[in-house]
């Protein structure tokens, strides 16, 4: 009993020590939040993209995700903590019960400092625009409305060019792959799009994915790009490029967005650059709504009836899994990007249009 006594007394003072390094980890971790050059120079520049190529190489080849093996693993994990926990209140072994508390903030702090020294201090960078040396001017009505134009004839034309193709060619790619060779084109143009080996892979967790209104996601700790299989085609390759611009280092999800529409549209395959002016597109025409609904109608009305078919069975398609799931995975997403230097939340998405019109406005096209 004494010897019990003594291990369990040894147990709380290691985890005591173990608790104590992680939070101090942690609390650096942070303060370098503070020096986004420091951040850029030292991790996104050097550390990062080694830890990406090492993964990349590693994993990248597996035909199955091995990130959603992991979190599978985390989930049975923390089930079999919690029963174990109960245990503990029925069988009152109270003595334990503080360890296994300890235990659980120990996993949760190993959690969080994985997190960010594997990809997440990516979000701590200087902005895009800034990285790109983009100009970072407010734009009006006149110029949202012109950039939105440009954008639904690039979207219908571009449809058109898909579908004359898909009536000539019966079976499609894999679209995964034809994303990550439009990724592995960007270093021509951006060295800050430098990446190893680009790849992105299905989702074993797509029927989840859906009811959580999610098309893809990437995986912070085995740096694999993840896409929902069964959402309507069109979405495929840009989300594919978007999670991939995760990959590459822009953690801020509207900077992925438009990493992912750069990338997307200057492929050779007609899908993928379809895929690319749709996201935009609407993109651009949520802000004219915001703005000015009577323009927004206009617009509208630009849009070819193709195009409009697969906006309808695009919002058809998640209206069928619409539902409280989707609803609370909102809300704490919300408050992660948040947490994490985003602070309009879900919103961030939306903001692709500034770097979209400072792009622009620096090189003439889109």
């Amino acid at each position: 009993m004494r010897q019990d006594f003594n291990t369990l007394n040894y147990n709380r003072k290691a985890y005591g020590i173990t608790l104590f390094v992680l939070t101090l980890l942690l609390f650096s971790i942070f303060w370098l939040g503070n020096y986004p050059e420091w951040i850029e120079t030292y991790y996104a520049e050097g550390l990062y993209p080694a830890i990406n190529a090492v993964r990349n190489f590693l994993i990248g080849w597996l035909p199955i995700s091995l990130g959603d093996l992991l979190y599978l693993a985390l989930i049975a994990y923390l089930v079999y903590s919690v029963v174990r926990f109960v245990r503990l209140l029925i069988n009152k072994s109270f003595n334990h019960i503080p360890l296994s508390i300890m235990r659980l903030i120990i996993g949760f702090q190993i959690f969080a400092c994985a997190f960010y020294l594997l990809w997440g201090l990516n979000y701590f960078r200087p902005p895009a625009a800034v990285l790109l040396q983009l100009p970072q001017q407010e734009y009006n009505l006149n110029d949202l409305t012109k950039i939105t134009r440009l954008l639904i004839d690039s979207t219908n034309a571009t449809q058109r060019a898909y579908s004359q193709w898909a009536r000539i060619n019966k079976s499609e790619p894999d679209y995964c792959a034809v994303a990550s060779a439009a990724v592995k084109k960007l270093p021509d143009h951006f060295k800050q799009f430098k990446t190893y080996r680009p790849v992105a892979k299905t989702s074993l967790f797509t029927p989840l994915l859906n009811y959580m209104a999610t098309s893809g996601y990437f995986n912070p700790f085995t740096g694999e790009a993840q896409v929902n299989y069964q959402m309507p085609l069109v979405n495929t390759p840009v989300t594919a490029c978007h999670e991939m611009a995760h990959q590459m280092g822009f953690a801020r999800e509207d900077e992925a967005n438009f990493v992912g529409f750069l990338a997307a549209r200057q492929s050779t395959d007609h899908l993928t650059r379809y895929s690319a002016y749709y996201l935009a597109m609407q993109e651009f025409m949520r802000q004219v709504r915001r703005r000015d609904t009577a323009e927004f109608n206009q617009l509208k009305k630009q849009i070819s009836q193709p195009v409009k078919n697969n906006l309808k069975a695009d919002r058809l398609y998640w209206e069928h899994y619409e539902n409280q799931i989707s609803y609370v995975t909102s809300i704490f997403y919300d408050n992660f990007l948040k947490a994490n230097n985003q602070p309009q939340g879900l919103l961030t998405y939306n903001r692709m249009i500034y770097l979209t019109m400072a792009y622009y406005r620096k090189y003439g096209r889109l």
